[in-house]
């Protein structure tokens, strides 16, 4: 309770935390609300980079949500932002991804090779990607087997919550693909539990660490993320993570909680006191 008295920023997962594929969560409106009423800023972020930022406010928009350019941060826009800092001569991609991802990234300033070894990329990057082909599956190995190609993923998991009565093959997945193939792991994989989403959270809004917390229902992308930035860690059951895995892992999340409703709940309470 002593934590969640510090909190002035939410930083919010969303599949499986405010809703679940195309399903508003009943509570998340609420939420937002008791945030709102006790002076608490909020953010969403996301690891799903299959759309891009203003395709997600639109999502959002749809299901009753008004949110702004700034409240929005994905695993694309990280993955931008790392090959800017890191890759600044950079200028030739070959992604796999979504149009709505590579829209991103043009707008971005990149060019997007074509699906042929005479269009030699700078760089890879290799994202969670619901429109895959499997010739650019081949092509993304066969640059990911050159080693001085940098390699970069947009977000470590494995699959994507949804639904459906299907299992969405993610980011994580195709990476062990790619490895299978080539004996090669990404040189970096940014989003969650990279602490940099975080951190730049923490510097717009002129925060510490320990004043953000990031919720989620995955403990091996948003509490580590919190972990590793030295934020609250809030694990909510309400997308992936069954009690009995929380329980078990080591370490545990900072705060488990049944949903982001019961969550705000102790936010609440925590004032009070």
């Amino acid at each position: 309770m002593e934590w969640c008295r510090k909190i002035k920023h939410v930083a919010l997962d969303m599949d499986g935390t405010i809703y679940m594929g195309s399903t508003l969560f009943p509570y998340t409106h609420k939420f937002l609300d008791t945030l709102t009423r006790n002076g608490i800023t909020y953010s969403f972020l996301t690891n799903n980079p299959t759309k891009s930022h203003k395709d997600y406010l639109l999502k959002l928009e749809r299901l009753g949500i008004k949110a702004t350019d700034e409240q929005m941060y994905t695993s694309s826009l990280a993955t931008i932002d790392y090959i800017k800092q890191h890759y600044p001569k950079a200028k030739r991609l070959f992604t796999l991804g979504t149009p709505s991802m590579q829209e991103e990234f043009v707008k971005a300033g990149f060019e997007l090779c074509a699906d042929d070894a005479a269009s030699r990329p700078d760089l890879l990057v290799v994202a969670f990607d619901t429109t895959l082909v499997y010739s650019r599956l081949c092509r993304a190995a066969w640059w990911a087997s050159k080693p001085e190609i940098p390699y970069i993923a947009t977000n470590p998991d494995w699959v994507c919550p949804t639904d459906e009565e299907t299992i969405l093959v993610d980011c994580g997945s195709l990476q062990k693909c790619i490895e299978g193939a080539t004996k090669r792991k990404a040189d970096v994989v940014i989003g969650k539990p990279n602490p940099n989403m975080l951190y730049c959270i923490r510097d717009k809004y002129g925060l510490k660490s320990d004043e953000i917390a990031m919720v989620g229902d995955r403990i091996y992308t948003d509490v580590a993320t919190a972990q590793n930035a030295g934020s609250l860690g809030v694990l909510v059951l309400s997308g992936e993570t069954t009690l009995e895995t929380a329980l078990a892992n080591d370490p545990n999340p900072d705060l488990t909680a049944l949903n982001i409703e019961v969550f705000g709940q102790l936010l609440e309470k925590s004032r009070k006191i």
